[in-house]
């Protein structure tokens, strides 16, 4: 009897493709993935990659929700009307987390995940599309936020919100921004910049401290228009 011989290599798959492709996005960009770049680093035809992606597009996308998938989306379990969004804790109907824990812990998740791929969020900031994980991210947070009592308009928007402020954060550091060179910032030309060129050795301090400014800003913000829309007011 004749016995197939083992491939000396893996079989090429999705998750082979998916995996190739997010480390050139990675080490590159997203201008680095080519057919025949991809080909080359899985050692097989480019042709062949055809029988799981029909175009360049649709190996981003899965690049882009393998990312999504890495999101925790847990918090938003058990979010009802009733919890207290001032306080950041548990609270609601059953004993469920309140809205605004379970934003500030999912814009911590995304962040995270998205912390290692910044090349990839052009992609993600298009919106989800038909990506599994991508629909699934938006769909938790809109049913949290609807179970919570917000509108569905109210919670569209907050979806939209919470990404725009997250993606941004990710797409670059607004630290590593300013050079280490004092000279660049002659106090006759930019009289407050003095201690411009120390922004980037103190990149995490700087860039984290804003994200966390701001997510906070952010959710106070939300808190007193939930509150203008329980009390049955028309918020500014």
């Amino acid at each position: 009897m004749w016995r197939m011989a083992r491939p000396r290599k893996p079989l090429l798959s999705r998750d082979r493709i998916v995996e190739a492709a997010g480390a050139l996005v990675d080490a590159e960009g997203l201008e680095a993935v080519s057919t025949r770049r991809l080909a080359a680093a899985l050692g097989v035809s480019g042709p062949s990659l055809y029988n799981h992606f029909r175009t360049k597009d649709e190996i981003l996308d899965a690049v882009a929700d393998a990312v999504s998938s890495r999101v925790d989306l847990s918090m938003f379990e058990g979010v009802g009307a009733g919890g207290d969004a001032g306080s950041g804790g548990g609270g609601g109907d059953g004993g469920g987390q309140d809205w605004r824990g379970a934003l500030q812990a999912w814009a911590h998740s995304y962040r995270d995940a998205l912390a290692d791929h910044p090349n990839i969020v052009p992609v993600l900031a298009r919106g989800p599309g038909r990506r599994p994980a991508g629909l699934r991210v938006a769909d938790a947070v809109f049913g949290a936020m609807t179970a919570a009592g917000w509108p569905a308009a109210h919670a569209t928007r907050i979806g939209a919100l919470m990404r725009y402020f997250i993606l941004g954060s990710a797409v670059g550091s607004f630290a590593r921004g300013f050079v280490d060179d004092r000279a660049a910032y002659d106090p006759a030309d930019y009289p407050h910049l003095g201690q411009a060129h120390l922004l980037a050795e103190r990149q995490r301090e700087v860039d984290e401290g804003a994200f966390e400014t701001g997510l906070e800003a952010l959710l106070d913000g939300l808190a007193l228009q939930y509150e203008t829309l329980r009390r049955g007011e028309r918020p500014a």
